[in-house]
């Protein structure tokens, strides 16, 4: 898909791979709404931006305002022709414990804040890719974000595991299910990125979190994931699965 002269939804947008990749469609042209939590520098951003980019705050796991505010995009942005999903986290918990068994409750909220998010956010987003006038056949383009850790997570990741195998699961039904709309549904699984409180770990500690990376021994760049996301959009044969984005790394089981 070209995206100069499109609208593109960025949840996540006020800071880390999100921004970046922002301001990466906004320097191709393409109109930019940030969709992130009223609490973040989204308006901050956003006007950094420039080109009209637009913010509307949200919680991702408030069903009824994301949809607020994914309307409310949508109409500045004219049309929704890319999506972009990055929100999301984690907790450092394991099955049992000596304290007793894995909280229920935190392991639905995990599971809330990843997967019942992203999904609420992709069939709200498809239903609006929709009604676009097709471009070579093509309406839109969903991009996720999964992790590495849905493949091999580590100890204390088995509800932030058991969330981002969700996101990575979905790529290839959604894609089937979307493919006669002409809207393509793809995830990126990322390892370590230097983004939120990553980025200030000390060096000697980011050299050991990646040191089982093939090339480069180190974290990833906000602007590499932006990178992928654009190869995606403009890709029309990338559709239906979950490219890796890991230097090569496994994670170690801790």
């Amino acid at each position: 898909m070209e995206i100069k002269g499109k609208g593109a939804v960025v949840v996540g947008g006020a800071s880390g791979m999100a921004r970046a990749t922002a301001e990466q469609l906004s320097e191709k042209g393409a109109r930019v709404a940030i969709l992130d939590l009223p609490s973040s520098a989204g308006t901050e951003v956003a006007a950094a931006i420039g080109n009209g980019t637009s913010f509307f705050p949200c919680d991702v796991t408030d069903a009824e305002g994301v949809e607020a505010a994914l309307a409310g995009a949508v109409e500045a942005l004219g049309a929704l022709h890319i999506a972009v999903n990055t929100a999301g986290g984690g907790i450092a918990k394991k099955t049992i414990s000596k304290k007793g068994p894995h909280p229920l409750d935190d392991f639905r909220g995990v599971i809330e804040l990843n997967l019942i998010a992203t999904f609420n956010l992709n069939r709200l987003q498809a239903w609006a890719m929709h009604e676009n006038e097709p471009e070579d056949d093509e309406r839109g383009v969903i991009i996720n974000t999964a992790s590495i850790a849905a493949y091999e997570g580590q100890i204390g990741q088995v509800a932030y595991s058991a969330a981002k195998a969700g996101i990575a699961g979905m790529s290839l039904t959604m894609a089937r299910e979307l493919g006669s709309y002409g809207i393509r549904v793809n995830a990126i699984a990322p390892s370590l990125f230097s983004t939120g409180i990553t980025a200030g770990i000390p060096d000697e500690f980011a050299d050991a979190l990646t040191k089982d990376a093939a090339f480069p021994k180190r974290m990833g760049r906000p602007i590499e994931y932006a990178r992928l996301a654009l190869a995606i959009v403009e890709n029309p044969m990338l559709n239906g699965g979950t490219i890796r984005l890991d230097a090569g790394q496994h994670f170690a089981p801790k």
